[in-house]
């Protein structure tokens, strides 16, 4: 659940990033769900999975190594022990933020394959948490879905 909300985080970035960088005149818009092209693409759930998978494992171990530091050394100072509970949480934030950017990735590649195959100027994300009013644009995310199999 924590990639989701990262992946359309990064997804309204890139396509603020499309939108401007588009030109004048008459701009084709294209518009993608999100949501649903983070519950639907096999290359996005498997990534998902994979990465909520190998948080909850860093997580028990760093539970266990704070644990056995604990029995070795009963009289750990409150210090040492923050200073281990932080060098934990340090592994963990990296091991999301790796996750996050691959499928930061993924999506930028699908996204600018179906881009370029439908010519349009800017996709917009119009996701249920975050709806945008877009008139006469092209839905776009089974393309996306497509792209991520």
């Amino acid at each position: 659940m924590k990639l989701r909300k990262k992946t359309a985080a990064a997804m309204i970035m890139a396509l603020l990033c499309a939108t401007l960088a588009s030109g004048c005149g008459q701009t084709k818009i294209g518009y993608i769900d999100g949501e649903r092209v983070s519950k639907e693409a096999p290359q996005i759930n498997s990534l998902i999975e994979e990465g909520n998978k190998k948080i909850e494992e860093a997580q028990a171990q760093a539970g266990e190594e704070l644990q056995k530091k604990l029995q070795e050394n009963p009289n750990m100072s409150q210090e040492d022990m923050q200073k281990a509970q932080m060098d934990s949480q340090r592994k963990i934030q990296g091991l999301n933020q790796s996750y996050a950017l691959q499928l930061r990735q993924k999506m930028d590649v699908a996204l600018a394959a179906v881009t370029k195959e439908k010519k349009l100027d800017a996709v917009v994300n119009n996701s249920t948490d975050q709806p945008t009013a877009v008139t006469g644009a092209i839905d776009v995310t089974d393309d996306v879905i497509a792209q991520l199999q």
